[in-house]
């Protein structure tokens, strides 16, 4: 599922995303540390996997998801 990172904070490795109805949905540092990626920015698009009401995965839009 696509969204759109709200807030990173590169020393903890977590923060948030909205979808793309509004919803704001946080994300810890084993989600971002799951994905290849070194740092995001508010406003770039990504994509995630949530897990239940849980983000496991977040890597940008042009990476596949596992």
């Amino acid at each position: 599922m696509q969204a759109t990172v709200k807030t990173f904070d590169a020393a903890t490795r977590s923060g948030s995303v909205f979808l793309d109805d509004g919803t704001e949905i946080p994300f810890e540092a084993d989600a971002f540390d799951a994905g290849p990626l070194r740092h995001l920015r508010s406003g770039q698009r990504v994509n995630i996997v949530v897990t239940g009401e849980r983000v496991t995965y977040v890597t940008l839009s042009t990476f596949p998801t596992p």
